[in-house]
C-alpha cells in the first residue's frame, strides 16, 4: 500500500507540469517548421529531422527511462530528465544552425523519455490504487489527451507574436519551477529489491526501438518497399528479438515478462499503441490540411484546436469518475467509438471547408474521445502492477503510445501522399487542393480503421473482472 503523502496533490501538479512540456513538444514544432526552415536555412530534406530527432530518442529510451526510475530512484531520475530537457530546450531556442537544432532536439527527446515514465511512476506510487489514483490519472490523462491540441495552438501563437525560438524557450521557466519544487514536494521511492545491471537488455531494446521509430518515420520518404526501409526494419526486428532472448535469460531483466501475467497490462498496451497511432496521425493530418488546403496561418491553425483541447479538459473529470464507477473497459470502449466517429467525420472534409459546419463537429468528437480513451488506458496499464515495477509499467505504456504514434503518422502520411501524387499526375498542378484533400480523406479512413481495431482490442483483451481484482494482485505481490 502506498504511503499517504500530505503533499501528494502538489506533487502531482509538479510532475504533471513537467509531463505537459514533453507532450507539448510533440506537436508544438509542427506549425513553426516553415519559420524555422527559413531562419536557419534548412534544406527541404533536413527540416523534417526537427521532428524525427525528437521522436527517435523519445520513443527509443522510454522503456530504459522507466526501469531506471524503479532502480535508481523515481524522483532522482525525474529531476535528471527535467535538467536535460530544460537545458536542451534552451539550446534549441539559441540554435544557430540546423545541426545544432537537430542535435538539441535529440537531447530534448532523451530528456522527455526520462521524464514521462518517471513522472507517471511517481503518480502511481504516490496514490493508492482505487478512486484516488483514478482521479490523479484522470488529471494525467486530460493533460496527455489535450497536450497535442494545445501544442498546435501554442505553436501558432508563439511563432506569430514572439518568434519560433519561443516554442522552446517557454519550457525553461516550467523546467526551472519543477526543479525548484520537486525536491520539496515529491518523495523519493525506488524498488525495494536489489537488481543486477541488464546492460545487454538495455542496449538491444533502446537501439531496436530507436531504429524502429527512425525507419517508420522516414519510410514515407523512401517508400515502404524500398531496400532502405526494409533493411532498417529488419535490423530493428533482429535487435528486438535479441532483446527478448536476453530478457528470458537475464537474472534481473530490464523488462521482466511476469508483468504481463496481469493481462490487462498487455491489453491496455495494445489499445494504447493503436490509440497513439490514431491521435498522432489525426493532429498531423489536420494541421497539414488546414494550412495547405484552406491556407490558414499558423495562428489560425492553432486556434482551431481550442475546441478539441477544451472539450478534452471538460470531459476529463467525468471520464475519471466513470472509470471508478463502471470500470476502465467500458469507458475505453466509449472513447474508441467516439474516436471512430470523429475519424469518419473527417473523411468527408471538403476542399472549401467551413470551420463551424465541416471541422468543429469532428474537433468536438475527438475532444470527447481523448479523455474517454487516454484515462482508462493509463489506469488499465498500471492496474495490479507491483510498486517496484511502476516505472517499468509506465515506460511500457508510454512506449506503446509513442511507437504507435510514429507508425500512425508514417502510414497515414504514405497513404495521403501516394493518393495525392496519383491525382496530381492525372489532373495537373491546378488540382492541388482537390488532390490534397482527397489524400487526406483516404488517410482518415485508415485512422478510422485503426480505431476500430483499437475498439476490438479493448473488448477482447481488457477484462473487467481482472481490472476489478488487480488491486488484490498488487497487494499480494
Amino acid at each position: 500500500m502506498a504511503e499517504v503523502d500530505p503533499l501528494r496533490w502538489k506533487a502531482l501538479a509538479v510532475v504533471c507540469a513537467a509531463f505537459f512540456m514533453t507532450v507539448l513538444d510533440v506537436s508544438i514544432v509542427n506549425v513553426a517548421l516553415p519559420s524555422i526552415g527559413k531562419a536557419l536555412d534548412f534544406s527541404r530534406d533536413s527540416l523534417q529531422w526537427v521532428i524525427t530527432a525528437y521522436a527517435i530518442t523519445f520513443g527509443g529510451f522510454l522503456l530504459l527511462g522507466g526501469r531506471a526510475a524503479d532502480l535508481l530512484g523515481r524522483r532522482r531520475v525525474f529531476l535528471s530528465g527535467v535538467v536535460l530537457f530544460t537545458a536542451a530546450s534552451f539550446l534549441c531556442g539559441l540554435a544557430w544552425s540546423e545541426g545544432v537544432l537537430i542535435t538539441a532536439r535529440a537531447v530534448q527527446g532523451l530528456g522527455a523519455a526520462i521524464i514521462s515514465p518517471a513522472a507517471l511512476s511517481i503518480v502511481t506510487t504516490t496514490f493508492e490504487e482505487g478512486a484516488e489514483r483514478n482521479k490523479a490519472l484522470g488529471i494525467w490523462g486530460a493533460i496527455g489527451g489535450s497536450g497535442a491540441a494545445v501544442g498546435v495552438l501554442a505553436g501558432g501563437v508563439l511563432t506569430k507574436y514572439l518568434g519560433w525560438e519561443w516554442i522552446f524557450f517557454v519550457n525553461v521557466p516550467v523546467g526551472a519551477l519543477a526543479l525548484a519544487l520537486a525536491p520539496r514536494l515529491v518523495r523519493e521511492s525506488r524498488a525495494d529489491r536489489e537488481a543486477s545491471q541488464d546492460i545487454a537488455g538495455a542496449v538491444t531494446v533502446t537501439a531496436g526501438l530507436a531504429l524502429l521509430v527512425y525507419a517508420v518515420s522516414k519510410a514515407p520518404d523512401h517508400g515502404w518497399g524500398s531496400g532502405w526501409t526494409l533493411s532498417r526494419l529488419a535490423v530493428a526486428v533482429v535487435l528486438l528479438a535479441a532483446f527478448l532472448v536476453v530478457e528470458s535469460r537475464a537474472k534481473d531483466p530490464i523488462m521482466p515478462f511476469r508483468i504481463f501475467r496481469v493481462s490487462t497490462v498487455a491489453g491496455a498496451n495494445a489499445a494504447g499503441l493503436l490509440l497513439g497511432a490514431v491521435v498522432f496521425a489525426n493532429f498531423f493530418l489536420l494541421t497539414l490540411y488546414v494550412q495547405q488546403v484552406l491556407g490558414w496561418s499558423a495562428l489560425k491553425t492553432g486556434l482551431t484546436f481550442v475546441a478539441t483541447a477544451g472539450t478534452a479538459v471538460l470531459w476529463a473529470g467525468i471520464a475519471q469518475a466513470l472509470v471508478t464507477r463502471i470500470g476502465a473497459k467500458t469507458v475505453m470502449a466509449v472513447g474508441f467509438v467516439a474516436m471512430i466517429a470523429g475519424m469518419a467525420w473527417y473523411t468527408q472534409i471538403p476542399v472549401h471547408a467551413s470551420y463551424w459546419s465541416d471541422l468543429l463537429p469532428g474537433y468536438l468528437l475527438v475532444g470527447f474521445a481523448l479523455p474517454f480513451s487516454f484515462i482508462p488506458v493509463s489506469i488499465a496499464a498500471l492496474a495490479g502492477v507491483q510498486a517496484h515495477e511502476a516505472g517499468l509499467a509506465s515506460g511500457l505504456i508510454n512506449t506503446a503510445q509513442q511507437i504507435g504514434g510514429a507508425i500512425g503518422v508514417a502510414v497515414t502520411s504514405s497513404v495521403s501522399i501516394s493518393h495525392f501524387n496519383t491525382l496530381l499526375r492525372e489532373h495537373g498542378p491546378q488540382s492541388f487542393p482537390q488532390s490534397f484533400t482527397s489524400g487526406s480523406q483516404w488517410a482518415f479512413w485508415v485512422c478510422a480503421g485503426v480505431a476500430v481495431v483499437g475498439l476490438v482490442a479493448t473488448l477482447t483483451l481488457v477484462r473487467s473482472s481482472q481490472l476489478a481484482h488487480a488491486g488484490e494482485a498488487a497487494a499480494l505481490g
